[in-house]
């Protein structure tokens, strides 16, 4: 009986799998040693755990969760990426470098399959960034004031640009096998994409052109208007790196250059293309309508709820914050008296989206009755703002009239504002737009600022830091038809108040 012959090829095609996988992890751990590298791993992972913990803005305890994946996209990640592609350029010209190419001949190992293993090493960095990314995520998801929606599209940005950095190192490396050939190549690259930026204006194909496209606004949208293409992105950035692993091991591969390399380099360019065409169709006219419809009419996209005496109307993402909202509302008409006391509200959320994430324009002051506006973001200065704008509609009538406030009512609406506050004067700085407790200043609002003057500014700073709380509620109770009265000193507050008069005439910043 004869001996079946083993199964030589497939025996080989394991080994040399295991070779690469081999090489993949020896390249890895000798990445990792690099200084760049290392450094640029502990600032990222250090730098995100840091602001997790420690936030240093009050709004980062409100998270929108449809901007905090575009955030995970900026910062130290970009400078793993970069620090990636120096290594990964000098990793592939160490045998070029210490003269050892030729000793390469002798080995069974393919060039190919050394390429292929320098790229297999900037694997395990693109899942240190996916977990890292996916944990800031988690963390801020997990949070009880987080609203809104993530993309796992945007979330895949980060890994994927460690991904191409690599990539593009090691295609450096092969088509210019010159250690000072990659931090040029880099530098050109660059000059270009400033030079097709500013030739093609805002030209939404040139835009995303670039691996990481930063949209950054003082407002967050809906998830539903933000109109990223980022699926798109994902397939360009999928389609780059494979097209630069694949182009590397073409042009490392000397002579035997196979039809299925050929195929592969082919493929990969398609997929490239196609991702660069989908994500440079620009808004389509249906989202167009929607960011119109929203900005214009918000009743018809909102959900409203009712708490205690007024009503809250928010789009859908944000309806659990309505009791967040209330609790301000509350606050505020808390100090006030008359019939501002119980009067009613309507609590409405709006936004300008039909600019997108490239527009920051201020939200037009409402001249509905005891309507009040309250922003998308939450928490930090807007708190005081969104009280701000509570107090003006109850001393005013609406929002409208109580941003041209310019007699003493305006210390009237800033004891409402920030009287109740845990720590009033910190709220008096922080919704004042020079974060000052003293001179004239513009006051924040969701909407059109107020101002104060010098005068105004310090008989509501004496009131918040000599007067008692309860003597000044009680006086403000007992004297609100002539506290809040059309013309009204800002003399006569302060006495009423119980403060020294100031020096200066009741009149508008900047008049």
């Amino acid at each position: 009986m004869e001996a079946t012959a083993p199964p030589v090829a497939t025996d080989e095609k394991r080994r040399g799998r295991a070779a690469v996988l081999a090489l993949a992890r020896f390249e890895a751990r000798e990445l990792l040693l690099q200084i760049p590298v290392a450094l640029t791993l502990v600032f990222y992972v250090g730098y995100t755990l840091y602001g997790l913990l420690f936030p240093e803005d009050g709004m980062d305890a409100y998270p929108a969760l449809q901007d905090v994946d575009r955030a995970t996209q900026s910062g130290p990640s970009v400078l793993l990426g970069i620090a990636l592609l120096v290594c990964v350029n000098r990793a592939a010209l160490r045998s070029r470098r210490r003269g050892t190419d030729r000793h390469f001949d002798v080995l069974v190992m393919e060039p190919w399959r050394r390429t292929v293993a320098h790229a297999l090493s900037v694997v395990p960095y693109a899942v240190g960034t996916a977990l890292v990314v996916l944990g800031a995520f988690t963390w801020q998801a997990l949070r009880p004031g987080a609203v809104g929606h993530g993309s796992v599209a945007e979330l895949a940005v980060a890994p994927l640009f460690v991904l191409f950095c690599g990539a593009m190192g090691l295609l450096i490396a092969r088509l210019f096998p010159a250690v000072f050939a990659a931090p040029v190549l880099v530098i050109l690259l660059f000059t270009l994409s400033v030079f097709v930026s500013a030739s093609t204006g805002d030209a939404e194909w040139s835009r995303w052109l670039s691996p990481i496209v930063s949209e950054n606004s003082s407002e967050t949208l809906p998830s539903d208007l933000i109109g990223r293409p980022a699926a798109w992105h994902v397939l360009y950035l999928v389609g780059l790196v494979l097209l630069f692993v694949t182009g590397a091991v073409f042009a490392g591969h000397g002579g035997r250059r196979t039809w299925q390399v050929k195929t592969a380099l082919a493929g990969t360019l398609v997929l490239a293309l196609t991702g660069a065409v989908g994500q440079g169709q620009g808004v389509s006219p249906e989202l167009t309508a929607a960011r119109e419809k929203a900005t214009t009419h918000p009743e018809k996209e909102q959900t409203c709820v009712r708490h205690g005496r007024s009503e809250y109307c928010a789009f859908p993402e944000w309806t659990v914050r309505t009791g967040t909202w209330a609790g301000v509302v509350d606050r505020v008409q808390n100090l006030a008296g008359g019939s501002a006391a119980e009067q009613p509200l309507v609590v409405r959320q709006r936004v300008e989206a039909r600019y997108g994430l490239d527009g920051d324009g201020t939200i037009e002051s409402s001249t509905t009755p005891h309507q009040v506006t309250v922003g998308t973001r939450w928490g930090g200065n807007r708190i005081p703002e969104f009280a701000s704008a509570v107090a003006s509609a109850l001393v005013a009538g609406d929002e409208a009239k109580g941003g041209e406030l310019c007699d003493g009512r305006v210390v009237t609406v800033m004891w409402l504002a920030v009287g109740g506050a845990s720590d009033p004067l910190s709220d008096l700085r922080h919704v004042r737009l020079d974060d000052s407790t003293s001179g004239s200043a513009i006051v924040l609002s969701p909407t059109n600022p107020l101002s104060m003057s010098a005068g105004q500014t310090d008989v509501v700073r004496e009131v918040l830091s000599s007067r008692p709380r309860a003597e000044v509620t009680s006086a403000v109770k007992s004297h609100w038809d002539e506290l809040t009265a059309p013309g009204v000193k800002t003399a006569d507050v302060a006495r009423v108040l119980g403060v020294e008069a100031p020096k200066e005439a009741d009149d508008c910043v900047g008049e």
